[in-house]
């Protein structure tokens, strides 16, 4: 915790410990100041009374500098620490090689708790000083205590109940969040199907406005009754812990005042006393708070730690121990050879037993029915997962061997489920290759090799056009639209090894796709010819890929044929009457 601030703002770290220290010092020693005045009225030592007045007005204005010179260190070092943790989670999170942390509920709890922690990341440092202040401004009070009688320094023990209740507390508290993470995600999907663009059309269609706040009522009403439940034992726990220091209180005022009526002390020592208790308590207080602010603080940084330590572990998992380089062309090919793969936290194989070969200059169509493993394959292609069982070999050498980054350099893809990505035009599709990411020139090319050129004339200002409405002066897009967009992204590294195109025109209609698909077969054979490159093409429309030169056919995550076109409709097997099926649906 201090590192982060540290390394956030050095200056302004030290400046807050130094002033966030200072305070509690000064608010103790004025109730010296007051005893020295009260004692000065009562003799009428009038030199006492002013050095009374003396060391509380001159404490007051010295607490009051040291109040305003932490809160603008303070709120600077906040803004400073959060945008360093910000870009640290998003760093971490958009850098960790596989894509297990997006798609498994476990772990998207884990995230959603991070996300909702942000406002314990901003500033960790503070929960330290704050800290520390309560404990300094606790031992002055004692100190101060202890000169009027040792007895009186065991005052603030009665508070340590109330300490421990507060760390009891704060560990159910967490409990409690970490058991209600997924139905509280649940709440935050229901709200977006109602408050969004995306599902707006079917709420209204099929009139699932009622049904979807009543489901948003009854978890809500789930969470509520666990939050109940914690609410009433961490009330009853809190109590017991300041009833004992309630107790402890009225014995030591009960201990002064029998001690003052004997002459033993002072007036003054009894409005010391009286002070100090009252300090102890709002002290106690703050400490508590400060306790359970620390304990959220350090859940927030635990969960932050949680995805440093996953992000590393997940790139150590797939670091070759005997690196090889990525090859700049293709020779033989990829195979697979028995490759399996169960999506983690999972036993149900996505693929079983997958041998096939995709030759070197080949366009491969993948196709099989919705489930039936084609993306799963795409994922292991690009290394978003590693194979269960089984290897993936690139001219004979296990892609595990490539470091991942070399690796995906040499890829290129576009997927169905493609980023709306509300830059300018021209970052929007350059971005596929942030070599030429602003250069016209690259990225008019990769549209026209999309065959997305002709979303340009819809731009008012040709590329300079910002898309998506969320920004001012945005233009939005239609579906289709925003997926040419992604296509010309894909599209911007003119020579990758492997292109990958996943349903890349899942919202086009087929007569579109199958002409796309043939110049996406054309351009592949060029590219072929330079570097061997393989272009994958997965569809569920059978009747668009015929143009390929290997069309797998993947059901029940197996290959049940390969082959071409022609060879597949000889073999009259399960693509010959999935293509005719759809062959008479398009017709």
């Amino acid at each position: 915790m201090l590192r982060a601030s540290w390394r956030a703002d050095r200056l302004r770290s030290a400046g807050a410990l130094v002033t966030t220290g200072l305070i509690p010092v000064t608010r103790p020693l004025r109730a010296i100041g007051l005893g020295v005045f009260v004692d000065g009225v009562i003799s009428g030592d009038h030199r006492r009374m002013v050095t009374g007045v003396a060391i509380v007005a001159g404490l007051t204005g010295v607490n009051r500098m040291l109040d305003w010179a932490s809160l603008t260190i303070r709120m600077r070092l906040r803004e400073h620490t959060i945008l360093f943790l910000d870009q640290k989670v998003m760093e971490l999170a958009a850098g960790a090689p596989g894509l297990e942390h997006h798609e498994r509920p476990d772990l998207q709890d884990h995230m959603e708790l991070l996300r909702i922690d942000r406002g314990y990341l901003v500033n960790p440092f503070m929960p330290i000083a704050w800290t520390l202040a309560s404990v300094i401004q606790i031992a002055v009070t004692v100190l101060v205590l202890a000169r009027l009688h040792p007895v009186l320094a065991l005052l603030p023990v009665a508070g340590v109940p109330s300490l421990l209740a507060t760390i009891r507390v704060e560990g159910m508290r967490e409990k409690v969040r970490r058991q209600e993470a997924e139905r509280t995600r649940l709440l935050l999907h229901l709200l977006e199907l109602t408050t969004e663009a995306p599902a707006g059309k079917e709420v209204r269609v099929f009139g699932l406005a009622d049904e979807l706040v009543r489901r948003h009522r009854e978890v809500f009403d789930d969470v509520e009754r666990a939050q109940v439940r914690f609410n009433v034992r961490s009330a009853l726990i809190m109590a017991t812990g300041w009833t004992t220091f309630a107790l402890g209180y009225m014995a030591a005022i009960a201990f002064v005042a029998l001690r003052a009526v004997d002459g033993a002390l002072s007036v003054g020592a009894v409005v010391i006393t009286f002070s100090m208790g009252a300090q102890i308590n709002g002290q106690l207080s703050e400490l508590v708070a400060n306790i359970t602010w620390f304990s959220r603080t350090a859940n927030a940084i635990g969960r932050f730690r949680w995805l440093q330590k996953y992000a590393d572990e997940a790139e150590a998992a797939v670091t070759p121990r005997d690196p090889r380089p990525a090859p700049e062309r293709l020779r033989d090919g990829i195979t697979l050879d028995d490759v399996g793969f169960a999506y983690p936290g999972t036993d149900v194989p996505v693929l079983d037993h997958v041998s096939l070969r995709l030759p070197a200059g080949s366009t491969v169509a993948i196709v099989g029915e919705n489930g039936a493993g084609k993306t799963t394959l795409v994922k292991l292609l690009c290394r978003f997962y590693e194979p269960t069982h089984g290897t993936i070999e690139v001219d004979g050498t296990d892609l595990r061997c490539f470091a991942i980054d070399e690796w995906r350099a040499r890829l290129a893809g576009g997927f169905q489920d493609f980023a709306r990505l509300q830059f300018v035009a021209l970052e929007s599709v350059g971005v596929g290759d942030l070599r030429h990411f602003e250069s016209e020139p690259a990225v008019v090319g990769a549209l026209t090799r999309a065959a997305a050129d002709d979303v340009l004339p819809s731009l008012p200002d040709g590329l300079a056009t910002q898309l998506g409405r969320d920004f001012d002066g945005g233009v939005e897009l239609s579906v289709g639209q925003w997926q040419k967009v992604a296509l010309g992204r894909a599209m911007m590294r003119e020579a990758p090894l492997v292109l990958v195109l996943d349903e890349p025109t899942a919202s086009l209609d087929a007569p579109t796709e199958h002409s796309l698909f043939e110049r996406f077969a054309g351009a592949a054979r060029e590219a072929a010819a330079h570097n061997g490159a393989i272009t994958v093409l997965v569809s569920h429309r059978f009747s668009t890929v015929r143009v390929a030169d290997l069309i797998v056919v993947v059901a029940g995550g197996r290959v049940a044929e390969a082959g071409s076109h022609d060879q597949l409709m000889d073999a009259d097997g399960m693509y010959a009457e999935l293509y005719r099926l759809q062959a008479r649906g398009y017709g």
